[in-house]
């Protein structure tokens, strides 16, 4: 299929922000919903998005996007639910973090934190933590991903099990209904799966996209996370499972 140029911006909107709306784009265009609808009906035929209700959203699958579409995905909702978790690490602490765009926000709102020691594998989240001068840095060892700088295979599994972490900042790629983690990698998924046994609390940044998402590796259940950080109303059947869990939602609007 050859997309027409409006088409084309769609998909790109679609990218940037995870969902577009029938509304917002006849809006947007100046063109009518009618119209719109069949542009999304040819997107989704042609695998580029997914249809839902008033609109679509980015196709799911066993493939995630690319990671600079990631950080742009969701910018100011990932900063509130960093400010939040951020505020929430006391000074003094042990930290590890993963792989993932939000992680990588948290870490910019720990830049004045005080005798901190965060270990990651993510080479990103070092980067931006050499700004604070009162952070200890540890680097997992492992196989570089060059997609999104992160520290994967069983060297970096074998540095995390030397550590017992105060707290865990982790992040995944989808979140499903079954209130269970999801993501791409298997060689992520065993690295997080490890840092969820190291640490004495857990926190998840997710936002709002990652409910509308699949991805075929399991992490971990929801009932194995201490605190989610998320940007919007938390999913009904998510919440009450959370509760049953004694799961804590911070919902950071």
């Amino acid at each position: 299929m050859s997309l027409s140029f409006r088409q084309s911006d769609i998909v790109e909107i679609a990218n940037v922000e995870g969902r577009v709306t029938v509304d917002g784009l006849a809006e947007r265009f100046q063109v009518t919903v009618q119209t719109i609808r069949r542009d999304l009906s040819e997107l989704s035929d042609a695998g580029k998005l997914d249809r839902v209700h008033g609109g679509a959203v980015l196709r799911s699958g066993v493939s995630n996007i690319g990671y600079e579409d990631r950080r742009a995905l969701n910018h100011e909702a990932k900063i509130r639910i960093a400010e939040r978790c951020a505020a929430d690490i006391p000074e003094g602490s042990s930290i590890f973090m993963n792989i993932g765009t939000s992680t990588e926000a948290v870490a910019r709102q720990l830049l004045d934190h005080k005798n901190l020691m965060v270990v990651t594998n993510n080479m990103n989240v070092a980067n931006i933590l050499v700004e604070n001068p009162d952070c200890q840095i540890v680097v997992a060892g492992g196989v570089l991903r060059r997609s999104d700088s992160g520290l994967v295979g069983n060297l970096a599994v074998s540095t995390i099990r030397q550590f017992k972490f105060d707290h865990a900042i982790i992040g995944c790629s989808a979140l499903d209904l079954d209130g269970d983690l999801m993501d791409f990698d298997l060689q992520e998924v065993l690295v997080s799966q490890t840092i969820i046994e190291q640490a004495r609390q857990i926190s998840l940044v997710a936002d709002n996209s990652k409910f509308r998402r699949t991805a075929p590796a399991r992490i971990a259940s929801l009932a194995d996370i201490d605190t989610v950080y998320t940007d919007s109303d938390f999913p009904e059947t998510l919440a009450r499972k959370c509760n049953d869990w004694q799961t804590q939602i911070m919902e950071c609007k």
